[in-house]
């Protein structure tokens, strides 16, 4: 009787709108001393982490590869084809791997996350002038973008930023983190055109190919915040999903978190001083008909006692106007190996995925032949 009367009183939908109309986010019930994490957080037992031991054929698959760019100047051939074959064999068995000698500096690395902290860390009612779900605009906070749509709300809150092709005016982004975001967005716009050179090579294409088809022209930036959770087995930092982008440049913090799903196993994305991380999406899986791998991944609840925090930068044109249809590489198909996927367009498939959340399941599912 006392069960029934606790799930009566659960009224999901007001929790969510009282949560969101705070405006202040997870970071805001931190602030208002929380001991115990609202409903609306709580994940199902199968959706929480499941570390089982490793089987022994699997040991040696334990880590994402690193692999050094050399500062994107490969002094030779042999050092450029070796980085291309590393790329090649982590995109089609894992979809991840960490780069060094990325070629962006150490010091604007550390002014990036510094200035996400910042940002996060400022006093609530400076935070909420920032706070809303109206998707189109320059700059938006806020706390799970389909907090409505997904079945638990995440431990974790974020600014986000269409960085190109349409940069945001100067004036639209705070003064707090406005010219690191700058600076910073150039850099990886410049990383990430050398890695689809890099990624069309692999692909054993011309190496402008990927660039051709216009996958270095938008970007996205997430700044995500992860305050410490007073009960980490309960929820997670990030649900289950596969990203909806081309590629994905990520920026970790030294707190770890991030885990890969890849046969059945999650396994631990280890802590790279000075690494940046880099997956393939859902995006480009479609177009090479997948020969590349875009694996689902998750962030765990943040267990340590200071906030952790990450700028995912997506390489997508996300849910702004773009008429180009993408599907399977001519060069890539064949009677052998037909097309596995439709065509779509970059905002359609961005649409999809949006209103579906993050449910653990891959958007590309709806877009198979």
């Amino acid at each position: 009787m006392e069960t029934t009367k606790k799930i009566a009183s659960y009224d999901r939908v007001s929790e969510l709108k009282a949560f969101d109309e705070t405006k202040t986010g997870v970071k805001g019930l931190v602030e208002a001393g929380v001991s115990q994490i609202p409903r609306i957080f709580h994940h199902s037992s199968t959706n929480l982490a499941n570390h089982k031991p490793l089987s022994s054929d699997l040991l040696h698959l334990t880590t994402i590869p690193t692999i050094d760019l050399g500062g994107r100047i490969f002094e030779d051939v042999i050092t450029r084809k070796n980085a291309i074959k590393g790329i090649k064999e982590a995109s089609e068995e894992w979809g991840f791997f960490q780069v060094i000698n990325h070629g962006v500096s150490l010091q604007l690395l550390e002014k990036m996350k510094d200035g996400v902290r910042s940002f996060h860390e400022q006093a609530p009612e400076v935070r909420k002038q920032y706070y809303g779900r109206d998707f189109t605009r320059k700059f938006l906070y806020l706390s799970n973008f389909d907090l409505f749509s997904s079945p638990a709300a995440n431990w974790r809150d974020t600014f986000s930023s269409y960085i190109a092709p349409d940069p945001p005016k100067p004036q639209d982004l705070p003064a707090i983190c406005r010219d690191v975001m700058i600076e910073y967005s150039k850099e990886v716009m410049v990383l990430g055109k050398s890695l689809f050179e890099l990624l069309s090579e692999a692909l054993g294409l011309s190496p402008n190919h990927l660039n051709d088809m216009d996958c270095s022209k938008g970007l996205l930036m997430l700044s995500h915040y992860y305050p410490p959770c007073p009960e980490p087995d309960l929820t997670i930092g990030t649900s289950q999903h596969s990203d909806n982008s081309f590629l994905t440049v990520l920026l970790p913090d030294q707190i770890e978190g991030l885990q890969v799903h890849r046969e059945g196993n999650w396994f631990d994305v280890p802590h790279v001083p000075g690494a940046l991380i880099i997956n393939i999406g859902d995006l480009l899986q479609l177009i090479t008909n997948d020969k590349f791998v875009s694996l689902e991944h998750q962030v765990l609840a943040n267990r340590a006692t200071r906030a952790r925090v990450s700028v995912a930068c997506f390489f997508t044109t996300g849910v702004r106007p773009n008429p180009r249809m993408y599907g399977p590489i001519r060069e890539l198909v064949s009677e052998e190996n037909p097309p596995k996927y439709r065509e779509t367009t970059i905002k359609d498939y961005a649409t999809y995925f949006n209103a579906k959340g993050l449910d653990g399941t891959s958007a590309l599912l709806h877009f198979k032949i």
